[in-house]
């Protein structure tokens, strides 16, 4: 599997675009959550308009959720025909639904069929050749985390949020866990500390952990002192730039 890091930062961060990742297997192409910013990192990374096969979303929030309209309208103008799958939560379909009504289209007038599949918390669903499974975070908002295997490799994707005991399984074993890391000690309601990140890791035998969507105002302090630990760690940390790639 291959990983694009489309976009590195939090939601109000001018300088790194919104939270999101592609990852591509021998079949498959899956987008982890679509803020705005992030869309346009989609297309910097490739002008194929059918590359994607499922778009996932983990939580309502806005630099996670509100790109799907921009998404699914350059698709139209591009003339895809290709079916998309969304997979997200029950509440987001809804979301998803009123929020490309209100923007430009209703979501069946796209030109392409929009298939929704419901993730449930503690739960799986296969697509293609992978194994996608489900863990609720501790996030202000409803968060599903997600754990991707194709049989060979495992790559997992936090969106937001806290982990108790259910996200630490769903992590175990990851050959890359990409985790939303706002604070390198200082912890925030809603959101992750590095130092209980790099705790959890070596609990969960996780192969490499890639760090993303620090706190705005701290984003340079908080990566100089990630960087400066890691050595201590005894883990693979990476900080990864937008549209960097990471191949298993």
């Amino acid at each position: 599997m291959k990983i694009i890091f489309l976009g590195v930062g939090e939601a109000f961060d001018e300088r790194y675009p919104n939270h999101s990742h592609l990852v591509l297997s021998e079949k498959t192409a899956i987008m982890l959550d679509c803020g705005d910013s992030a869309v346009r990192q989609l297309w910097k990374y490739t002008k194929d308009h059918s590359l994607i096969d499922v778009l996932y979303i983990t939580h309502r929030h806005s630099d996670h959720l509100f790109g799907v309209p921009n998404l699914l309208g350059r698709m139209l103008e591009e003339d895809r025909k290709k079916e998309l799958t969304i997979i997200c939560s029950e509440q987001l379909k809804v979301d998803i639904e009123r929020l490309c009504q209100h923007s430009y289209f209703g979501i069946d007038s796209y030109g392409f069929k929009v298939n929704f599949v419901i993730a449930k918390d503690g739960e799986s669903v296969q697509f293609n050749e992978l194994k996608l499974s489900f863990a609720k975070t501790l996030h202000t908002a409803y968060n599903l985390a997600i754990r991707i295997d194709n049989g060979r490799n495992i790559v997992c994707y936090s969106g937001d949020g806290p982990f108790d005991e259910n996200p630490e399984k769903l992590y175990k074993d990851a050959d890359i866990l990409m985790h939303e890391c706002y604070m390198f000690d200082e912890r925030i309601k809603g959101h992750v500390a590095a130092v209980d990140i790099f705790e959890m890791a070596k609990r969960q035998n996780v192969k490499c952990l890639a760090l993303a969507h620090f706190k705005r105002k701290f984003n340079n302090e908080t990566r100089a002192k990630v960087k400066e630990a890691i050595p201590d760690t005894g883990l693979k940390i990476i900080l990864p730039e937008p549209l960097e790639e990471y191949i298993l």
